[in-house]
């Protein structure tokens, strides 16, 4: 703890003292990030179908054996 005027300072950092209103949040969010879609209506959701089975889509397929795998990682 940091010693402060000769007493133990611990109090974090304190809240801005003004605060925005909603307005102005929603502005500075408008400024950040642009006009947002759309919401999906109800009637125009559909229900996911990726299941288990289905390859990730996230990594390659894998690809050769062992030894490729070794040359990959430089221990071949």
């Amino acid at each position: 703890m940091r010693r402060v005027a000769g007493r133990a300072h611990n109090a974090p950092m304190s809240e801005p003292r003004e605060s925005f209103t909603d307005e102005e949040y929603a502005f500075l969010r408008h400024v950040r990030f642009g006009e947002l879609p759309q919401a999906v209506r109800p009637e125009d959701r559909v229900e996911s179908t990726e299941s288990e089975t289905e390859p990730r889509r996230d990594r390659p397929d894998p690809t050769g054996g062992q030894h490729e795998w070794d040359l990959r990682a430089g221990s071949g």
